[in-house]
Formats: C-alpha cells, structure tokens, sequence
C-alpha cells in the first residue's frame, strides 16, 4: 500500500454509515510555503485550509475544481486554496501588518468566506457562501456542510512549518441513522491531537482512535502541488482583454507583465509577443489566412 507523505487515505465504517478521510502534505505543503513567506500563524490557517481543500474536493469527487476564498477585511486580506478532482493543490494570501497572534475570525475581521465548484466540462460554477461562524477553518466549514449541504460533518485540521493534516467523519446520506454510534465515533475522533494528524501514518491514527470499530481502509491517493498557469493561459486571457486594451498597455509601458500570485512565476509579453497572440487567433477563427 501506498506510504507517501502527501495523500489521503478514505475509510469506512462497516456497520455504521459514516465514512472518513485522512489526509496529510509534506511536500505538497512546502511547495506552497516555498513560493512566500508567510507569517506563523496565517501559514498555519493557510495549512489547515489547504488539508480541509483536499478532505472537501475528494468527498465531492469533482471532475474539475474545488476554490476556497476567504476574504476579509481585518488583517488577513484574502487565503485562496485551489484543489483539483485528482488531488492537485495551489494556494496563495494577502495580508497587512505584522501578525503575531489570533484566531482566523479575528484576523479576518468583517468578510466572508465562499466555495467554488469550477467543473471542467464548460457548466457554470456553484458557489456557495460560508458564514464567518466559528472561531476556525473547521468549524466554519461544519456549519457549512450541515446548514448548506445538509450533511453533518466533523473536521480536525492542524499545520506547521513542516506539514498540514486533517481528519473528516461525514454521515452517509439517504441511509437510517444511529445517532448514539455517530456521537461515538465523534468522541473517539476528537481525541486525536493535531501532533497526532501530523507525525503518525494514517493507518496507525485509526488504529489508536478506532481499534475497537471495524474499519475499512482504501488505497490512499496521492496530493501534489501543481499550479494551473502558463503562457498559454496568459495569452488567452490578453485574448479576452482585446487588441486595443494590449495595445494602450504597451504603448504605455513598453511590455506586459503577468505574475502567478500562487507560485511565483512571470510572464512577458512585448509588442512582438502581444501581435503573435492576436495573430494566431485570427488564423484560429480561419481569418486571416490568405488563398
């Protein structure tokens, strides 16, 4: 079975209708950290809402992505968090000042946090609107899931400088319900600590939380870090902007500049690049060619 640092290991409860997930990061983890400096105590909110990412995006099993936005207007300013359907994570923030300390309600201040199912198959996008109820990433998200989704929902996330984690309970739906079984695996998984989610395999985190349950544990599936840009992204969005609108820029500014806020990289355009994008749309459209 797979033993990667980055992946998530689904399990089910075999005579009760809850199913889990655990997921932990490492090099996903540091390759998101790699591109920024964050501060403490935001990188370890960003490092739970990237593991609560993962936990979302695999129970939703999306054929596109999965967008986490929280914007605020305290001292966090903005955290993004971008899963795939195949487990691929970016993620990026914004912030003012020096932060030294609070909860994610405090520092976030007055805002509001929403999720984006983007699919890939040209359908518009659903977003959903989380209320800033709750002093964490989890506890915002389980009021969520049970409020907007109707699905009850229990998270454990926990993030340092090395690796993020998380742990999810979800009842089954359209399935009867032993509220007494629920409540007991609930207490069981609570006592995990976020050391715990961290530095243990997942095998053995359900073995110390749920020796006594019969378990079913599935092949693990593996996270990695992977930023969606490109040139080819960037030309298509100078498309969209028009060839006048390119054309005041560079007259302006003699170039254009595109940068990835989530991994960093840059993107040049001058005139000559700016005419080949509008050059090969219009041979794409088939105008342009000459008989």
């Amino acid at each position: 079975m797979n033993t990667s640092p980055d992946s998530l290991q689904r399990f089910l409860f075999e005579h009760a209708p809850v199913r889990g997930e655990i997921v932990q990061l490492e090099q996903t983890w540091l390759s998101v950290l790699q591109r920024h400096d964050y501060p403490q105590v935001l990188r370890d909110i960003m490092g739970e809402l990237c593991a609560a990412a993962v936990l979302l995006a695999a129970t939703l099993k999306l054929q596109g992505s999965l967008i986490l936005q929280i914007h605020g207007k305290g001292a966090i300013k903005l955290l993004v968090v971008e899963c795939s359907g195949n487990l691929e994570l970016r993620a990026t923030a914004k912030w003012v000042g020096e932060l030294a300390h609070g909860t994610l309600a405090e520092l976030v201040g007055e805002g509001r946090f929403v999720i984006t199912l983007d699919p890939k198959d040209g359908n518009q996008p659903y977003q959903g609107i989380v209320a800033l109820e709750g002093s964490s990433v989890a506890e915002m998200l389980q009021n969520y899931m049970e409020r907007s989704e109707q699905l009850e929902t229990r998270l454990w996330l926990a993030a340092d400088g090395g690796r993020a984690a998380g742990m999810l309970l979800q009842k089954l739906p359209a399935q009867q319900h032993d509220d007494d079984t629920w409540s007991r695996l609930n207490h069981l998984a609570a006592t995990v600590t976020a050391q715990e989610l961290l530095s243990l395999p997942p095998q053995e985190v359900l073995r110390r939380l749920f020796h006594e349950e019969d378990v079913r544990v599935f092949e693990p599936q593996e996270v990695s870090f992977n930023c969606t840009c490109s040139r080819a992204n960037v030309a298509r969005m100078l498309k969209l902007l028009g060839q006048e609108e390119v054309d005041s820029v560079l007259e302006e500014q003699g170039e254009i500049e595109v940068f990835c806020e989530f991994c960093n990289e840059r993107y040049i355009f001058d005139a000559i690049d700016a005419r080949a994008v509008f050059v090969d749309a219009l041979l794409g459209d088939g105008r342009g060619t000459r008989h």
